[in-house]
């Protein structure tokens, strides 16, 4: 049987020339935007040819769904869906401090993409709607455990959660100073008063 190892190396090398690709269109596009990169400026931060990069991703929008692949992969491995919500978002926090990049990423594009005609547009609308949907779904779990009270909307109420975290990412991006923990730790317990089945009655 033919030695396979020199064709293993290869593949090796293959993907780790990938995953530098990966890695400095993530930081050029957290940077520069969509529209303000080119794939020479990546191929050649990244130390590869033009070519050697369309060996990997045959055009700019390709690697664009690679790098915000990469962004779902991550949120999406350390997210719980079937968690409480209240608890998933106290941790959100932990997905600034660990990938700060992917979320600048995530709102650049997204900024750029806004436009129905733009080439991000549909796969941003599908992400919003999937987050609202499984926001919404979580407080259905609650309302249906007891846990929740049954005549708030979970459809409206996802939507102003997902534009709570929407909105953190691109102000903590314009303002890393912002306390995340103590804001996020705010807005969760207010959110739990008004979910709450028999909310504290205030005091005259």
């Amino acid at each position: 049987m033919a030695d396979q190892r020199p064709y293993a190396t290869l593949l090796a090398k293959g993907e780790d020339r990938k995953q530098r690709i990966l890695a400095v269109a993530q930081r050029l596009l957290a940077r520069n935007g969509g529209r303000g990169t080119t794939l020479g400026q990546i191929a050649q931060e990244a130390g590869v040819t033009p070519a050697g990069l369309l060996h990997h991703f045959e055009s700019k929008e390709q690697l664009l769904h690679a790098v915000l692949d990469a962004r779902d992969a991550d949120d999406d491995a350390n997210a719980d869906r079937e968690g409480d919500i209240l608890e998933e978002l106290e941790r959100v926090t932990e997905r600034f401090r660990r990938s700060p990049g992917l979320i600048g990423i995530f709102t650049v594009l997204l900024s750029e993409n806004l436009d129905p005609e733009a080439p991000l547009h549909v796969r941003f609308l599908n992400r919003y709607r999937a987050a609202v949907d499984t926001v919404a779904e979580g407080i259905r779990r609650g309302q249906r455990d007891g846990r929740y009270r049954t005549d708030l909307d979970p459809a409206v109420k996802a939507r102003e959660i997902v534009a709570f975290l929407y909105g953190m990412e691109t102000s903590w991006l314009l303002d890393p100073s912002i306390p995340l923990t103590e804001v996020f730790h705010e807005y969760t317990s207010s959110l739990a008063r008004q979910l709450a089945l028999n909310p504290p009655s205030s005091t005259p």
